[in-house]
């Protein structure tokens, strides 16, 4: 396995913005979006690439796809510099940016794969191979002659997603895929993804703000804040540093007094028959649930995971961060 597929040495990104501050003058501020980030990605991984908004993930994988040049660093993705070699590297990759299109809003579906069939120069046999492989894994079938525009927002996300992989890119950056999604959309393109990885070894970088996304299909999640790199890891370790906890909805046939849970699992609220008991992030609920379902008289229960801004906050209290906001120097 190659241990630097996608490779990131000490880069960063500054964009100058200039601001308006009265007449006849402006503000220049710089503004550091990426800090000096480093970190490597296997061959066949699949990585959360995780953050608050504006913490820099959109733009590290625009400088990962050759839309944007590093202002500093150095960065190879499959040994090929992105902002050097664009056209060369957009061949070997696959992008999905969950809130923008790559298909053509007015055309039907199949015509914006037709294009794409074209774009990339894919030899006809392995265009029509892929292509009814991956519009009959991701129930396509039906929407090829339906204009991009009246397509669900469901339906379109699994669009982007074959035009993405047609050409059988060996790295696939997802960006909020997610997005909007309905539970029965989302747990589709969750399998889907599951299913590529492991039959043809895609590498995927993926960010996102749903929390399962990275349960469900990574075992490695680095953080990002201030453009800077926090962690780097599994995702239990880093429930572990910020201390989170998932809550366990219970509803029980009539009004009892708090559940007396196993520690560290608490009561936090009641409210009638409904209970809700907090628990460590990092811990199974499996114990707790058949605890509960062994003492009391259960109705039904669920597990809310916590929000991922809660998360990533939790932990930087944890670190003890000092982290500035993104660097900025104002001149007139």
């Amino acid at each position: 396995m190659d241990s630097a597929f996608i490779e990131l040495d000490r880069v960063e990104k500054v964009f100058d913005v200039h601001r308006k501050t009265g007449f006849m003058r402006r503000e220049l501020r710089r503004v550091r979006a990426v800090d000096s980030i480093s970190f490597t990605v296997a061959r066949g991984e699949m990585v959360g690439y995780i953050g608050p908004n504006g913490a820099g993930k959109s733009t590290t994988i625009k400088m990962l796809t050759g839309i944007l040049t590093p202002s500093g660093g150095r960065l190879r993705v499959a040994g090929i510099d992105p902002s050097r070699e664009r056209t060369r590297l957009a061949h070997r990759i696959g992008v999905v940016f969950g809130q923008r299109t790559t298909l053509w809003w007015d055309l039907p579906l199949l015509d914006s794969y037709r294009l794409m069939h074209r774009m990339y120069r894919i030899p006809d046999a392995r265009y029509r191979e892929n292509l009814d492989r991956l519009v009959e894994l991701l129930e396509l079938g039906d929407l090829l002659d339906v204009p991009v525009r009246q397509l669900s927002l469901g339906q379109r996300m699994r669009g982007d997603i074959v035009a993405a992989l047609l050409h059988d890119p060996e790295v696939l950056y997802l960006d909020e895929p997610t997005i909007g999604l309905d539970v029965v959309s989302k747990g589709k393109v969750r399998e889907f993804l599951r299913e590529l990885n492991a039959e043809h070894g895609t590498t995927v970088l993926l960010t996102t703000h749903d929390l399962q996304d990275i349960e469900q299909l990574c075992s490695r999640v680095m953080v990002i804040d201030h453009g800077r790199l926090m962690y780097d890891g599994p995702l239990t370790g880093l429930h572990e540093v910020g201390d989170s906890e998932r809550i366990l909805v219970v509803d029980l046939e009539r009004e009892l007094p708090p559940i007396e849970a196993p520690a560290p699992a608490r009561v936090v609220k009641v409210d009638g028959p409904r209970q809700w008991l907090a628990f460590p992030a990092a811990a199974s609920a499996a114990p707790l649930v058949a605890r509960i379902a062994a003492e009391y008289p259960l109705v039904d229960l669920s597990v809310r995971e916590p929000d991922i801004e809660a998360v990533i906050a939790k932990m930087l209290h944890s670190l003890g961060d000092t982290t500035d906001p993104p660097s900025e120097r104002a001149t007139a």
